[in-house]
């Protein structure tokens, strides 16, 4: 197993192996039934703020400055892509994702029986993570574990290399940053959470995140203990599904705090080059004590190679 320093930023561990992005031409998609743009919310586009200057927020992650970004119109996915659309493109492509190239992938202590648990590698940083070989999108848990009854739930275990073949296969993208944010807004302008700034607004659960106290227990007071089915909660003022929670989203866009007015905030897409890739959106192991990022403008990174049992993604096309 490959040694793996995970970055300061939040809960997330990085993965092993190369970081390499790979995007080789896959086979065209099958004519297989729902795969032009069901599923799909188209947005009207136009100007939002992006960022926030949140008390909550932190410092080093380049939430802020507030600014000014305008986008052109686009569709993207209601919900988080599932295990069996994942499933669907692995049988059509016979693709092998990073996890299951590499050999090995994070799984949460918890969510493992104890003969998984004992001996696996586990980063300094973040304990809780355990370094589990054979975990892979369909065996979450590791050998022996299963995606059956979770067919509706995120599929995982997936690296920002895996959803970019996933996205060129189905003939969509990934989502920019910006595009990602917007959606994720609502409608809403600098409003904290995608309903509004109030966590659980009338004592009403609306997100799948940590409740209780990380990382020793999770009372899953809001009905999930890992991962929820992408349509649990109620979606938010463009129609759209756990924009907040579930599982961390990955963006097209290579990491970086600034900013500034060198680039061009209509229709933004990020530096050229990096090492990693954004991911938003918080996930089920996010809880205020120590990685509130479930916020709509919170951000973090990982390289393009890294997987784990709480990271996924979203896709968007053309409108």
């Amino acid at each position: 197993m490959s040694d793996a320093t995970p970055p300061p930023r939040c809960c997330m561990p990085s993965g092993g192996g190369t970081s390499t992005v790979r995007l080789e031409a896959l086979p065209a998609p099958s004519a297989s039934p729902g795969r032009p743009l069901d599923g799909m919310v188209l947005l009207p586009g136009g100007e939002f703020l992006m960022g926030a200057q949140d008390a909550e927020g932190f410092p080093n992650d380049g939430e802020g400055p507030v600014r000014s970004v305008r986008l052109a119109p686009f569709r993207i996915d209601a919900f988080a892509v599932t295990n069996d659309r994942f499933a669907d493109f692995v049988a059509d492509t016979g693709y092998r994702t990073d996890a299951e190239q590499i050999g090995w992938s994070y799984v949460f202590a918890g969510f493992l029986p104890a003969a998984l648990r004992r001996g696996a590698p586990r980063p300094e940083r973040t304990p809780w993570w355990c370094g589990v070989e054979g975990a892979t999108w369909d065996r979450p848990e590791g050998p022996g574990s299963t995606v059956v009854g979770r067919a509706h739930h995120p599929v995982v275990h997936v690296s920002w290399n895996d959803a970019a073949r996933y996205v060129s296969w189905a003939g969509k993208r990934l989502p920019t940053e910006a595009e990602w944010e917007y959606a994720a807004r609502g409608g809403l302008e600098q409003k904290r959470y995608p309903w509004g700034d109030e966590l659980d607004a009338g004592g009403t659960y609306r997100c799948n995140i940590w409740r209780g106290q990380f990382p020793a227990k999770n009372t899953a007071e809001d009905g999930h203990r890992g991962t929820a089915p992408v349509d649990a909660f109620q979606a938010n003022g463009y129609g759209l599904h756990n924009m907040s929670g579930n599982v961390w989203e990955w963006c097209a866009d290579w990491w970086t705090t600034d900013h500034g007015a060198a680039r061009p905030l209509v229709g933004p897409q990020g530096p050229e080059t990096g090492t990693d890739k954004v991911i938003r959106g918080g996930s089920h192991m996010c809880h205020r004590s120590y990685c509130n990022r479930y916020r709509v403008a919170a951000r973090t990174a990982n390289s393009p190679d890294s997987s784990s049992g709480h990271a996924g993604f979203r896709c968007v096309a053309p409108a």
